[in-house]
């Protein structure tokens, strides 16, 4: 079973248009409706391939209510946390070139006693969860230093821990060792501070993340693939793509390959790297069954091309 927790889910509108007018009136093509949010996200995609997967939220308001109805429908296991706020609301528009224009809502403060009932929650369901990833950005009223303290608190329950969030967020929790995190190349490259225009500076920069306390360190690098670095080794793959549809969930779908497929190794990229390919050219934040899966397009080695300029420096 992997658990996830989701500090400021949202209620996720996609809408497909045939190009974004500022100004005009503008008829969407198509439309979705989904519980989103980073965890939510991972516990979508690993339920798509039929893995037990119970989520920890959140939840207040009727967003609120309507993502917990969505995420049973969807056969997830939801563990809501009452809040008083409202659960945030947020709006994708999809163009056909693959341009994702988002509007994020702030979301709820939580009050002390909610941020607490959040930690509470997670240690009371997390005894027979394989993996725990704690993902996303932190609410208002959470400090900095909320995820290092989960992080703590799981390690301490002998739980392994992914974390994915950027930020102050990131290197508070790295003092506690978590087991991976997963940035994108410009979490990546915030959490070092400075650019990274190779993949060679990527591989650097995850070390120094590992040097501070990450066990692993899983990058996304977008177009030009993923990037492992663990104490097994530094692996590196990449997957053909014919076309992108919507990168919304891409990276949280990667994430649930990776500990879908054990968590560590190049077997494991490799299905991080198939399942953000697939993600990549499904509508809005669709996530993939095993049927969208083209394994065979993932290309991994060991031989990492460090010289080799990253598509969108970071």
């Amino acid at each position: 079973m992997i658990l996830t927790v989701t500090p400021n889910p949202s209620l996720d509108r996609t809408y497909e248009v045939p190009a974004l007018d500022r100004g005009e009136v503008v008829r969407a093509t198509g439309e979705r409706v989904d519980p989103g949010g980073k965890g939510v996200n991972v516990s979508r995609a690993v339920a798509a391939a039929g893995v037990r997967t119970l989520a920890v939220l959140p939840l207040g308001g009727a967003p609120g209510a309507l993502v917990a109805r969505l995420l049973d429908e969807q056969g997830i296991e939801v563990a809501p946390v009452p809040v008083t706020g409202q659960t945030r609301s947020n709006i994708a528009v999809a163009e056909p070139d693959g341009t994702l224009t988002k509007i994020n809502a702030p979301g709820p403060e939580l009050t002390p006693a909610e941020s607490e009932a959040l930690l509470d929650a997670v240690g009371a369901h997390s005894a027979h969860a394989h993996w725990i990833a704690c993902c996303g950005s932190l609410p208002r009223g959470l400090a900095p230093s909320w995820y290092a303290e989960l992080v703590a608190r799981c390690h301490a329950a002998g739980a392994r821990i992914a974390l994915d969030t950027s930020g102050p967020a990131l290197l508070a929790a790295l003092a506690e060792r978590p087991d991976v995190v997963k940035p994108n190349a410009e979490e990546l490259a915030g959490a070092v501070g400075r650019p990274l225009a190779t993949v060679g500076d990527a591989v650097k920069a995850a070390e120094e993340l590992r040097a501070r306390g990450a066990r692993a360190v899983l990058a996304s690098l977008g177009a030009d693939g993923q990037l492992l670095v663990e104490p097994s080794g530094t692996y590196f793959a990449t997957a053909h793509v014919d076309a992108v549809r919507s990168n919304v969930g891409a990276g949280d779908s990667s994430l649930a390959g990776f500990l879908i497929a054990g968590g560590t190794g190049p077997r494991a990229l490799a299905s991080a790297v198939a399942h953000g390919a697939a993600a990549v050219q499904l509508p809005g934040s669709a996530m993939p069954r095993p049927s969208d899966l083209s394994p065979d397009t993932v290309t991994g080695t060991t031989g990492i091309p460090l010289d080799r300029p990253l598509t969108e420096p970071a």
